[in-house]
């Protein structure tokens, strides 16, 4: 526990304070003169006496005075409770993946960790299901490309998020053909938004581009000149004919372009080889906000202070109004002719 405002604990024992340096509250108040005073006073009980009337407060009063003011004043210098530490990581480097959804990644040529023969795009979100683990300190986003370039994932550092959207993308979802130049276009869109430094694009396809409205090379020398790293994977086959042919040496250029590198992969091991390789190769330190969430407590001292002084209150009164019922009424003395007569 900790004060927000410990130095307003120094004003505890103002009420001493006050009590020795203020003079003390006098009130004047009429008088009647009454006959025979003596003979009334006699007849009381009383003696009379000289000066004013100080009543002083009982030990509970006192008590009870000085819990509700402690209490009021503790309450003022807010109480805090510590909460356990809380660490956020600041994103150092925004990662696009740019994953290709043309017809030909529904080939089944690949296993998957189970030994199971699955498609290319299966086995690709296998692997960047494990890579996204490794993720955290990034901000991650990815897009889609087909026929066309789509945003499936803004960069955000919610990776669970990026997970499941992983696994809804699907063959032709962006149509049957390959656009890599316009998935490199788009990728460069986004990052103007970004307001980090390091900027990573790894574009994984299996296919010749055919469709982009900008060839991915010439595509590559503006990523290049916006600080754009791009990696590039290919893991159709590079002997195939027409649309399906992966053309290794423009992949191979636009890596180069900009100071990244191309690799290929025939299967899922060297995949998931290639993932690791470039996660090993883009080490950086993460940067992490530490704080401690505080739980204000203030208001179970005012609560207690309440307690106390509304408990001592009932309780004066019930016993008041007991006192009041047990005690028999007093009889009335007359004087009349110097004789006492009992009314």
């Amino acid at each position: 526990m900790m004060l927000a405002y410990p130095w307003i604990l120094i004003v505890l024992p103002l009420p001493i304070v006050l009590r020795y340096l203020l003079p003390p509250f006098r009130q004047q108040r009429a008088s009647i003169r009454v006959p025979l005073f003596d003979v009334v006073a006699e007849a009381s009980g009383q003696t009379a006496s000289q000066g004013a009337i100080i009543r002083r407060r009982s030990i509970v009063q006192t008590l009870v005075f000085v819990l509700c003011w402690v209490f009021m004043v503790v309450a003022l210098a807010r109480p805090q409770y510590l909460l356990p530490a809380v660490k956020k990581q600041i994103p150092s480097r925004d990662l696009m993946l740019a994953i290709d959804l043309s017809g030909s990644m529904d080939t089944q040529d690949f296993q998957n960790v189970a030994g199971k023969t699955v498609n290319r795009l299966e086995a690709v979100k296998e692997v960047l299901d494990e890579f996204l683990m490794r993720r955290d300190g990034d901000r991650v986003g990815m897009i889609v490309f087909g026929t066309g370039a789509f945003v499936q994932i803004p960069f955000t550092q919610d990776l669970e998020v990026c997970r499941q959207l992983l696994q809804q993308i699907d063959v032709r979802m962006a149509g049957p053909q390959t656009s890599l130049g316009d998935a490199i276009g788009l990728a460069i869109t986004v990052f103007d938004r970004s307001e980090l430094d390091d900027k990573v694009l790894i574009a994984l396809t299996d296919g010749n581009d055919t469709g982009s409205r900008v060839p991915p090379v010439e595509a590559s020398k503006i990523a290049s000149d916006n600080g754009i790293v791009i990696h590039t994977i290919g893991v159709g086959d590079p002997e195939a004919a027409g649309e399906e042919l992966l053309d290794e040496e423009t992949l191979r250029k636009v890596a180069e372009q900009t100071g990244g590198q191309y690799f290929f992969a025939a299967e899922r091991d060297s995949l998931s080889g290639i993932y690791r390789m470039l996660d090993q190769m883009s080490q950086r330190e993460i940067d992490q906000v530490s704080y401690r969430p505080r739980q204000e407590l203030f208001h179970w001292f005012v609560f207690a202070a309440l307690v106390v002084s509304i408990t001592y209150f009932v309780i004066a009164e019930t016993l008041l109004a007991t006192r009041l019922r047990l005690t028999p009424k007093a009889s009335s003395i007359s004087v009349a002719d110097g004789e006492e007569k009992a009314a």
